[in-house]
């Protein structure tokens, strides 16, 4: 008889718990630094989409997991790229239309936390290559991507005429001395994705900005690693 009442009043205890963490309530006994991060996680979840959730077939090159920026360290603990739902349903509807061409994107970045924006700019600051963090970025944002294209056929970045990250005039929209290969790379990457809404900036041919989130709030959210 104790048994089953212990045994009842365990399995209450549990779905207690579940029907709280269904409703987005925290567990209890959490301490402060827990609760914290529990709710910065409810909030990213709320407001942020792992793009590879809703296209498989999104290539990632997430280059600040990595020392291969020119940070020269890993800044983030994963290669994830999380964008507002809004954005990512957008690259979405791009990639499916490059996709038919015979390319696909290739994302280097997404969403960036605001303390990553912070180290960037103590290494390259007063440019306008870094966005200033007191203003925040659109990519601490969660609506701005880095990018480029593949070519499915031969699995190659097309040929956009510099690296990822080549702060330089090489690297401007409206630099035209290059080969008429690299233009025509650069201006197919632009029209598509002009045609979703997605805004590019003259100093990066990788760099678009999703319009109508370019206003999102600032934040500084960390994403789970698997």
């Amino acid at each position: 008889m104790f048994r089953i009442y212990y045994g009842l009043i365990f399995l209450w205890g549990s779905l207690a718990v579940n029907a709280q963490m269904t409703e987005g309530e925290p567990p209890a006994h959490m301490t402060q630094k827990e609760l914290h991060t529990w709710n910065q996680r409810r909030a990213f979840r709320k407001e942020f989409v792992n793009i590879q959730t809703l296209s498989s077939d999104i290539i990632l090159d997430i280059k600040y997991a990595t020392a291969d920026n020119f940070l020269k360290q890993a800044v983030y603990d994963c290669p994830q790229c999380y964008l507002r739902k809004a954005t990512a349903e957008a690259l979405v509807a791009a990639q499916k239309e490059f996709v038919k061409r015979g390319y696909s994107l290739k994302l280097f970045d997404c969403y960036r936390p605001l303390s990553v924006q912070k180290k960037m700019w103590k290494i390259l600051p007063g440019t306008h290559y870094v966005a200033n963090p007191a203003k925040g970025s659109k990519h601490n944002r969660g609506a701005a991507v880095d990018l480029t294209l593949v070519d499915l056929a031969t699995g190659k970045e097309l040929d956009m005429g510099t690296p990822f990250d080549t702060f330089s005039p090489r690297a401007h929209h409206t630099y035209t001395q290059l080969p008429k290969e690299v233009l025509d790379n650069r201006k197919l990457l632009k029209e598509v994705m002009d045609k979703y809404n997605f805004k590019s900036i003259y100093s990066e041919w990788w760099h678009y900005e999703y319009r109508p989130e370019m206003a999102a709030p600032v934040e500084d959210l960390p994403w789970e690693c698997p």
